[in-house]
């Protein structure tokens, strides 16, 4: 279970409360639960804080919530793609609406993680920006229209043709790298959806992480996959 499979389930953990202190490693330990039980591909994202601990204790992929490109040595305060490396985790998001990076530091956070053997997750806010990181030969590329982030309409009902052109434009550069979707992701339904459009599975938050019933939450996303 240690390795990425598709259809694929991002839970990002973001810095919410629930996840504060022992709630990341209970929220890892359910997320590896649901995925051994159902063999579907979960991955969890904690705070940096910690990922390590998570990253040794759970057996289903870790992902850092951000990189930066940074090279071991002075920099202080800066996180590296090899300390990320040495947690046991096994690659990070990228350029999340949450923060921000340009062109030229996406390409730079991505060439880092290669050298570092972490796998790269990019955020796009369009299909336009999807085909642009793409370029640089990420390892996945998930599309998020930021105004949708956090919101109880899932992009899959709300912007459905964002993620086919996403997916379009992502294959018309590298047909290998597969396209995720994200904003508002919800329920089994929405993750259905996204897979009907040629996503190769999803990137959440506030559906499982601030679900009264985490492990709940995450069964219903995987039920139709």
């Amino acid at each position: 279970m240690s390795e990425i499979g598709f259809p694929l389930i991002i839970v990002n953990f973001k810095a919410y409360p629930e996840v504060e202190g022992e709630g990341a490693l209970s929220l890892a330990r359910t997320c590896a639960a649901v995925a051994e039980a159902s063999g579907v591909s979960i991955v969890a994202c904690p705070p940096m804080v910690e990922l390590g601990r998570v990253a040794s204790s759970v057996k289903i992929p870790v992902m850092a919530q951000h990189v930066d490109y940074r090279t071991p040595g002075s920099a202080t305060g800066w996180t590296t793609a090899e300390m990320v490396r040495r947690t046991g985790a096994v690659g990070t998001l990228v350029n999340h609406s949450e923060h921000r990076l340009n062109l030229d530091d996406i390409r730079a956070v991505i060439s880092a993680c290669k050298r570092a053997d972490l796998k790269t997750c990019v955020c796009a806010d369009s299909a336009l920006t999807s085909g642009e990181v793409a370029l640089f030969a990420p390892d996945m590329v998930a599309v998020e229209p930021p105004e949708l982030i956090g919101g109880d309409v899932s992009v899959t009902n709300a912007k459905p043709e964002v993620v086919v052109e996403a997916v379009r434009t992502v294959h018309q550069v590298e047909p290998s790298i597969p396209v995720l979707c994200g904003a508002g992701i919800k329920n089994g339904h929405d993750v259905k959806r996204a897979i009907e459009l040629g996503a190769k599975g999803v990137l959440l938050a506030s559906g499982v992480v601030k679900a009264k019933d985490q492990r709940q939450a995450l069964s219903d996303l995987i039920r139709f996959i």
